[in-house]
């Protein structure tokens, strides 16, 4: 007998109820997004905690920021799970005066866990990429990057079809449906030109341009778009066709989408292993913009 709430899964086989190790959920984590589809550059699974440590509560959130690892402690989580690494980069001190050393070291003495789950994350099916064409009604065809070694369509960003819009009307959809942020749903190109074929990409993606002009998306939805890669990838459209256009979201709010689906799927898991394990996604906004001056909307 199993009965389950938003963000606390109980399970009852009879034989009590079961907090996995941090091994346990290490592993689980891996089956669900596993560390081997990550880019060779990144820097995922287990950072910092206790394999054989028990795992009763679990923190999903976006960035392992000061203000998130304080909810960790605060809300007694044992484990701190983040899409964006703690550690991408390498340090030469974990002191705790340091940020990443601080970090760390608030973790440790809390006896908080943490697991980061990036780019494997990424390129997993139904992964962040995914919950982007699923809010925007895109019927995925595959990944702008495959991912190599891993089974077909697994690899960063996605493209597909949907039925006909306008880019303006995509970005609404955006809009409504992402967390609300300063900087906004961004457009470059024009806001009424038609739309069938999108192609996205959860975080930053302004590398990615010659695999969506291949695919011929109609508008391309990513973060992060600098100034000369998207003032370079409109000219190149100016003399072909004029697509893509361009929708630039916030990077936190894109990304922020994955972890309720990510919940879901660590608490279906919990409950047919019998864990008892509660599961929250963080409610700290970590998006790095406080406030913008200037009119509401201007046309370039």
């Amino acid at each position: 007998m199993s009965r389950a709430t938003h963000d606390h899964v109980v399970v009852d086989y009879g034989g009590g109820m079961v907090e996995p190790t941090l091994a346990q959920v290490r592993a689980l984590v891996d089956e669900l997004w596993p560390e081997a589809y990550a880019e060779p550059w990144d820097s995922v699974g287990l950072t910092t905690g206790d394999p054989t440590a028990r795992v009763g509560s679990v923190l999903l959130a976006v960035d392992p920021m000061d203000d998130v690892v304080a909810e960790a402690v605060e809300t007694g989580a044992d484990l701190l799970l983040t899409h964006h690494p703690l550690l991408l980069r390498g340090v030469t001190s974990i002191a705790a005066d340091t940020l990443k050393g601080g970090q760390l070291t608030r973790l440790v003495r809390a006896g908080v866990g943490h697991i980061a789950a990036h780019t494997n994350a990424d390129s997993q099916l139904g992964g962040v990429s995914d919950a982007l064409t699923d809010v925007l009604g895109v019927a995925v065809r595959g990944p702008l990057v495959q991912t190599a070694g891993a089974p077909d369509g697994v690899g960063i960003g996605r493209w597909g079809d949907r039925a006909p819009t306008t880019v303006r009307a995509l970005a609404q959809i955006l809009a409504d449906a992402l967390p609300a942020t300063v900087t906004g749903v961004r457009i470059a190109g024009d806001p009424d030109a038609e739309v069938r074929r999108v192609a996205v990409c959860g975080g930053a993606g302004d590398g990615l341009f010659d695999a969506v002009r291949a695919v011929e998306a109609d508008v391309y939805v990513t973060s992060d778009l600098r100034h000369h890669p998207a003032t370079e990838a409109r000219d190149t459209a100016h003399r072909s066709a004029g697509l893509p256009h361009l929708i630039d979201i916030s990077h936190w709010a894109a990304e922020s989408l994955w972890l309720g689906s990510a919940a879901d799927q660590l608490r279906r898991e919990a409950s047919e292993r019998g864990w008892e394990m509660r599961i929250v996604v963080s409610t700290r906004r970590t998006d790095a913009w406080t406030l913008r001056i200037g009119q509401e909307e201007q046309h370039g």
